[in-house]
């Protein structure tokens, strides 16, 4: 075999084995789920998310106004979200059910209702 097809194929390879190394990764992060989450007094928005059982999920927090928190006890979850900022936080939801959040740092007079749902199905 000549030198320089032997470069090709070998060139071809190393390329198919790297792709075929990529697709599994670029798979998984197709299945995990986005969600965008703003808080602002007194709010979340959305107010309920529904999930997949055992489907990642990645929320994206801001605030749009002051300092707040997210906290899920049911999962054992909580961040702070700052105004300015994206807050990532990672779940895979591992049993069914209404689990409610709600704002764990006061912000202000109706603090108090600054709540919400997660259904998981």
């Amino acid at each position: 075999m000549k030198p320089c097809l032997q470069r090709r194929l070998f060139v071809l390879g190393t390329a198919a084995a790297t792709l075929s190394m990529l697709v599994p990764a670029s798979a998984r992060r197709e299945q995990e789920r986005l969600v965008q989450v703003r808080a602002r007094r007194f709010t979340f928005e959305p107010d309920e998310i529904r999930l997949a059982l055992g489907v990642p999920v990645s929320f994206e927090f801001t605030s749009l106004d002051v300092p707040m928190g997210f906290n899920l006890p049911d999962f054992g979850v909580r961040s702070d979200i700052l105004p300015g900022m994206v807050t990532r936080l990672r779940l895979t939801p591992d049993k069914a059910g209404q689990f409610p959040f709600h704002c764990d740092i006061f912000c202000g007079s109706g603090h108090e209702t600054m709540s919400g749902m997660i259904v998981v199905s």
